[in-house]
C-alpha cells in the first residue's frame, strides 16, 4: 500500500496536485531541493463575499493580490518540478502572509480605499474567516514541508510577491528585491546572482523589511531553521505575460546558479532535471 500521508507518495517521491477552498497545492517532486509559496496569488472571493463592496477598478490594484507573482510562481516550480503552495483568495479577505495578531491581517483600509465588508468586522466572522481560509493555507504548506523533509532533502522555500512602482507619489527604484529575516543563506547569493546583471537595482530588504514575525516565511522556514526568502518584483515588470515569463526564467537561472553553494547544503544530483 502507498504512504499518501499529505499528499505525498513515498514510493515515488511525488507530491500530488491539490486544490481546497483556500488553497491550490502544485505538484512536484518532495526531493526537488525547493518549495514555492505565493501568498498573494488572487484578487478572487469565496461565495457570498461579493467584492466586500469594492469596485472592480480597487480589485486589479496591488490592494486585492499580487500583480504577476501567480504566474511567476508557477513557471519557477514547474522549472524545477517543485512543489508550491498557492492562495485562491484576496489578500483582502484575510492575509495569510500575516501573525494572527497582526493589525493588519484584515484590512479595513488599504492604500486609501475603505473596504466596506471589513469595516464592521465581528469576532464571529473574523473566526470564520481564519478557520477556512486562513489556517487551512497554512496547514497544507507543513504537509509539504514535512514531505519534503521526509524525502532526506532539505527545501529552500521561497515565496513570490511583487510590489508597486511607487509609493504615496515616490518612485521605488528596485527591479527586484530579497527579503529576508534572521537566515541570509538563500537571500544573500540571490541578491549578489540578480546585482551581477550589473543592469538591475536589487532590494536587499527593500522595499520591505523581511523581519515581520508571525508572516508566514516566518511560521513556516525561520521556525524550522530552513533557508528561505520572499523575492519581490516590481508590478510594471511582471503585469503581462511577457514580463512574467523573463522574469520567472532569470530566477530560475539564479537559483541554479546557487544551488550548489555549501551553505545551502544540495548537491548537484538534487538539482533540477533538464529535458534540453
Amino acid at each position: 500500500m502507498r504512504d499518501t500521508t499529505n499528499g505525498h507518495d513515498a514510493t515515488t517521491g511525488h507530491i500530488a496536485a491539490a486544490e481546497a477552498e483556500s488553497f491550490v497545492v502544485l505538484p512536484g517532486r518532495a526531493d526537488a531541493g525547493l518549495m514555492v509559496l505565493c501568498d498573494h496569488a488572487s484578487n478572487a472571493f469565496p461565495e457570498g463575499y461579493g467584492t466586500l463592496g469594492l469596485c472592480a477598478r480597487e480589485l486589479e490594484r496591488h490592494i486585492a493580490y499580487d500583480i504577476g507573482a501567480a504566474a511567476v510562481t508557477r513557471r519557477i516550480a514547474e522549472a524545477f518540478e517543485a512543489p508550491a503552495v498557492m492562495t485562491r483568495y484576496s489578500r483582502l479577505l484575510i492575509d495569510p502572509n500575516r501573525g494572527m495578531d497582526d493589525p493588519t491581517l484584515i484590512m479595513r483600509l488599504s492604500d486609501g480605499a475603505v473596504v466596506p465588508g471589513n469595516r464592521d468586522l465581528d469576532d464571529v466572522e473574523r473566526e470564520k474567516r481564519t478557520r477556512l481560509y486562513y489556517e487551512p493555507y497554512h496547514t497544507a504548506i507543513d504537509g509539504v514541508i514535512d514531505a519534503c523533509l521526509a524525502s532526506g532533502v532539505q527545501p529552500l522555500i521561497m515565496s513570490i510577491h511583487s510590489f508597486t512602482e511607487s509609493w504615496k507619489g515616490v518612485p521605488r527604484p528596485w527591479h527586484v528585491g530579497l527579503l529576508w529575516d534572521r537566515d541570509d543563506r538563500l537571500a544573500r547569493p540571490m541578491i549578489e546572482a540578480f546585482a551581477a546583471d550589473g543592469q538591475l537595482i536589487v532590494g536587499d530588504n527593500q522595499p520591505y523589511k523581511g523581519s515581520l514575525e508571525g508572516d508566514c516565511l516566518w511560521q513556516h522556514a525561520t521556525s524550522r531553521g530552513l533557508p528561505n526568502a520572499l523575492i519581490e518584483y516590481r508590478q510594471d515588470l511582471i503585469r503581462d505575460a511577457a514580463g512574467q515569463a523573463a522574469w520567472a526564467d532569470r530566477t530560475i537561472a539564479v537559483l541554479d546558479s546557487i544551488f550548489d553553494a555549501p551553505n545551502l547544503k544540495l548537491q548537484a544530483s538534487q538539482r533540477r532535471n533538464r529535458n534540453s
